[in-house]
């Protein structure tokens, strides 16, 4: 099965701030390590909503809204699409 884990977005990572090199690098060896196993089929960090547009579609209408979007809660800053037995599979890769 497919699931796809959503990242969210912080106050650092809307204001454009990246993650110290520490951080980075060993979350590059976990991907890398979930590559090895088979279940990371992609995954990405979103640019600040600053950046974004959202659209609603209604009917034969579309409403465009320019970021940024005040509500971070409701942001995502990031993904991980994987492949995986269950959920509780992906449960045991996420507390890593």
């Amino acid at each position: 099965m497919k699931f796809l884990v959503l990242i969210k977005a912080t106050k650092a990572s809307e204001a454009g701030v990246h993650p110290e090199e520490k951080v980075i690098m060993e979350m590059m060896r976990f991907n890398e390590e979930m590559v090895k196993a088979g279940v990371l089929l992609d995954a990405g960090g979103l640019y600040p909503s600053s950046q974004g547009k959202r659209i609603r579609v209604v009917g034969a209408s579309q409403q465009i809204t320019d970021g940024p979007f005040a509500e971070t809660k409701e942001l995502i800053g990031g993904y991980f699409m994987m492949q995986a037995k269950s959920f509780d599979e992906v449960m045991e890769w996420m507390k890593r």
